[in-house]
């Protein structure tokens, strides 16, 4: 079995926890934060044996193959080289990091260490992903020339630390990362151009985002992310002859499938845990040796990064 620990007591680790119990060869066996009442707690919850009351610790474990990092998005780099230097593998959330420079320092150490590192894009590896894919690869839609995702968050402030522009947190950043991979992914390209608008409430990170890309095939990509609107969350990909309509893109299990003739197609997967099948490409990783993904690839997640990183560089007052 390969024996995950996490870093952090997020919202998202029992989501995580879950997939990875769904998975065929995982098992998460430690738990950590920065208080052992927390970890504990959590422990408990979720019936993870170990909790850990410092990051450190749960790195130095014996116990532990690779470290799931979820802590808040500030803290991203330090926790993974910690994990890195105590020569663990590392699932990383996104946000990856807050720079190019950092990120490429962690994949540095993990081929130097001879380590796994991924950034974690669970929309990437779900199933109806690849229907999707396979869909504009047969031309069912013909030509595709335009993606555009909108994405709304207007109950964000259970996340303590969002507005804190300081500690990584901003609309952009949070969630931005998510349609800039999955376009790049869909399409086979990367951006040639970008350009994005970030505003910000006073003192506050970005509550509005709109970046807009050109990819190196001429399709162009529109994101919209908001915290001020509640508006539905959806990636629509438009061809010559016809549109596929994709909700909740990061996490779904369908998609429509509208042509321009007026028929329509639903496209469906059976699923649980949106989380799984991260967790056993993940895994497959691991039993093969690789240090990359052949999915979530490097190459992916620093030109991501350094999108992201030029758009705030860019709106900085």
């Amino acid at each position: 079995m390969i024996r995950y620990g996490i870093l952090s007591t997020a919202q998202v680790v029992p989501r995580f926890v879950a997939g990875v119990k769904e998975s065929n060869d995982g098992v998460v066996t430690a738990i950590a934060s920065r208080g052992i009442e927390k970890a504990g707690k959590m422990a408990q919850e979720l019936d993870i044996p170990k909790a850990f009351g410092s990051y450190e610790e749960l790195c130095q474990s014996e116990d532990v193959d690779i470290v799931y990092v979820a802590v808040y998005n500030q803290g991203h780099y330090d926790a993974a080289k910690l994990a890195l230097m105590n020569n663990k593998h590392v699932l990383l959330e996104k946000p990856f990091t807050m720079t190019l420079a950092q990120a490429e320092e962690l994949f540095a150490i993990a081929k130097e260490r001879e380590l796994f590192l991924m950034e974690a894009q669970k929309a990437l590896l779900l199933p109806i992903t690849d229907q999707i894919q396979q869909v504009i690869q047969a031309g069912k839609i013909g030509t595709v020339h335009w993606l555009d995702s909108v994405t709304a968050y207007p109950n964000i402030d259970h996340i303590s630390w969002f507005r804190d522009l300081s500690a990584g947190g901003g609309v952009f950043r949070g969630a931005g990362t998510y349609p800039l991979e999955y376009m790049q992914h869909l399409l086979g390209a990367l951006p040639e151009e970008f350009k994005g608008t970030l505003t910000f409430p006073a003192g506050q990170s970005d509550a509005q985002a709109q970046a807009t890309l050109r990819f190196s095939n001429g399709v162009l990509g529109t994101i919209f992310l908001t915290v001020d609107l509640d508006l539905p969350k959806r990636m629509i990909i438009y061809g010559e002859k016809g549109k596929i309509i994709v909700p909740d893109f990061w996490k779904t299990d369908t998609a429509e499938i509208e042509y321009s003739d007026g028929r329509k197609e639903t496209l469906h997967s059976d699923q649980k845990s949106e989380f799984v099948f991260e967790v056993e490409h993940v895994n497959e990783c691991l039993k093969q040796g690789l240090l990359e993904s052949p999915i979530v690839t490097k190459e992916l997640t620093l030109k991501t990064v350094a999108i992201t990183e030029a758009i705030y560089k860019n709106n900085q007052k």
